[in-house]
């Protein structure tokens, strides 16, 4: 399950995976920011915020994940990613090789410091 918010001022996705992922979970929030970029054309950004990631709830699930980033990805300009864990460390170096948007690491205790990368253009 994610809990998700979609910030229209910030231009800003807030998820927070708290279970395994479900495919309702992304056709909720898919259904949120296609209506959001169609009146704005991108998301300024997306903070991921968990302690690690839970994984799948089923194959459906994962697919709709899969299906939900092959549709937006390329209309996210910065993604911030607060966890704790080896696999959240090296994820922004993977990440930054296959998609447009920035991707960057932030501790699971550093939300601010992510909110502050997410809102500016400099460096946090």
């Amino acid at each position: 399950m994610i809990n998700h918010e979609l910030r229209h001022d910030e231009g800003i996705l807030v998820l927070h995976p708290e279970g395994p992922l479900e495919e309702a979970d992304f056709l909720s929030i898919a259904s949120q920011v296609d209506t959001y970029l169609a009146g704005h054309g991108k998301l300024r950004g997306v903070l991921i915020h968990a302690k690690s990631f839970p994984g799948w709830k089923d194959f459906a699930a994962m697919l709709a994940h899969l299906k939900f980033l092959n549709e937006h990805i390329q209309r996210i300009e910065k993604v911030a990613v607060v966890a704790d864990g080896a696999l959240a460390n090296i994820m922004p170096n993977i990440a930054n090789h296959f998609v447009h948007a920035q991707v960057r690491h932030f501790d699971f205790t550093r939300e601010d410091a992510a909110w502050d990368w997410l809102e500016h253009n400099g460096k946090a």
